[in-house]
């Protein structure tokens, strides 16, 4: 039976099964292996996982009560304040007291509260007062056409090559797992960045994913992007664990980053100075905004480009694609990209610098033909035995997606996922 899971008005289903073909036609090229299509059922439950996943048997929650729309008093806003501390800033800035709340998630009654004093905010001063106080909050606009046309001017992934370096042949690896020996440090968190590198570490890529001890993910979100990599701490500001970190990324072939640029540029991170302390390594680099852009989620680009305003089912409340298209979209592109990189560094040698943002993902999505309804939103109902996987982590049962990519004989499932912060910083041996 067919379904339309991600029926939309942009055609999301599109640009779904065009991201996920490319990262496995990539995976072929490294495997000497067929493409094929990959499975549209696949790809439905990948770009949905949220729906998917099991928690000891319950399913998740994938936004908190303070993420979503708020009216104000000239418009709409929408917040994100799935994380503590983006919660508590979002309640300061408001003059809401959390005492009471629960506050990994926000109590129901707080979003209640935000709801009536956003009501009394103008829209700008609004976006302009939570930001200020460290949360996250975007107005709800129509569509940016001059800026989408200025963005699809640029690729929808940019290659740069930052540096010289003498070529590094391969070795040969089974086609099932045609990334063995390539060293992956990532540095990301939510979806997109954590999609990429979940790609590399299902083609056997050792993919060492780095968080702050400051900074806990929420379980389900590292559980579902988690699969097959490594997940050490590190506290990036105390210089013992730089050093540690510079050790990991002198001995890498990718380092992924999904932190703001300007944090990334304090910490003496950016993709120059990894460059020349690891020549012939190539950076990938994801935001929401781009270069100059702060702190931003797939959901607040779907409202600040236009996409809610297009997605709406009524005449004056916002809407939403089905899916965090813009994310996973990103994820699949970026590890499609840094496979043909690190092929081309074979070759050519050099460090490279491959880079997107969800804005310019947005663009792109924006300026495809508008979706065909029973044609582009189409797929087989999803095969739970085939498109669903189960693991037990840490005592915790958890059911999440299986892969997408797909290519002749390409690995059919993920390895689990690992306990948050439950590995030493190292490499495994090649």
């Amino acid at each position: 039976m067919d379904t339309r899971p991600l029926h939309a008005r942009l055609p999301v289903g599109r640009l779904a099964r065009a991201a996920v073909r490319a990262a496995g036609d990539e995976a072929a090229r490294w495997a000497g292996a067929a493409p094929v299509d990959p499975d549209p059922a696949a790809v439905t439950v990948a770009y949905t996982s949220e729906r998917w996943m099991r928690l000891d048997d319950a399913p998740i929650t994938a936004f908190a009560p303070l993420s979503g729309f708020f009216r104000t008093r000239d418009g709409w806003v929408r917040t994100h304040a799935n994380y503590p501390h983006h919660a508590r800033a979002l309640r300061s800035a408001l003059g809401i007291d959390a005492a009471g709340a629960a506050e990994a998630s926000a109590a129901a009654d707080d979003a209640e509260r935000v709801r009536e004093r956003l009501a009394t905010l103008s829209t700008a001063h609004a976006e302009a007062s939570i930001t200020a106080a460290g949360g996250l909050c975007v107005a709800v606009v129509p569509a940016q056409h001059a800026t989408d046309e200025r963005l699809r001017a640029s690729p929808a992934v940019s290659v740069t090559r930052i540096g010289e370096a003498a070529p590094r042949p391969g070795r040969a690896s089974p086609a099932d797992a045609p990334l063995r020996g390539i060293r992956v440090l990532d540095l990301t968190r939510v979806i997109a960045g954590p999609v990429a590198t979940r790609t590399l570490a299902l083609l056997g890529a050792d993919v060492l994913r780095v968080d702050s001890p400051r900074l806990p993910e929420p379980a389900a979100q590292h559980l579902d992007t988690g699969h097959g990599k490594r997940s050490t701490l590190l506290d990036l500001d105390r210089p013992a664990d730089r050093a540690v970190f510079r050790r990991l990324a002198a001995d890498a072939d990718a380092i992924v980053l999904g932190y703001r640029p300007a944090a990334l540029t304090r910490l003496d991170l950016s993709p120059d100075a990894l460059a020349a302390l690891r020549p012939g390594v190539v950076i990938v680099r994801l935001s929401a905004w781009g270069e100059s852009g702060g702190r931003g989620f797939d959901s607040l680009v779907q409202a600040a480009s236009g996409i809610s305003w297009i997605e709406s089912t009524t005449a004056d409340v916002p809407g939403a694609l089905p899916a965090q298209a813009l994310d996973h979209t990103a994820g699949y592109l970026l590890a499609a990209h840094t496979m043909a990189t690190l092929r081309r560094r074979r070759a050519e040698g050099g460090s490279w610098l491959v880079e997107t943002s969800l804005r310019r993902i947005a663009a792109e999505l924006l300026g495809m033909p508008r979706a065909r309804p029973g044609v582009d939103d189409l797929a087989p109902a999803p095969d739970p035995d085939r498109h669903l996987q189960r693991f037990t982590v840490g005592g915790r049962s958890v059911v999440t997606a299986a892969p997408a990519i797909a290519y002749a004989g390409a690995p059919p499932r993920f390895a689990a996922p690992r306990e948050w912060g439950g590995d030493a910083p190292a490499w495994l041996p090649r």
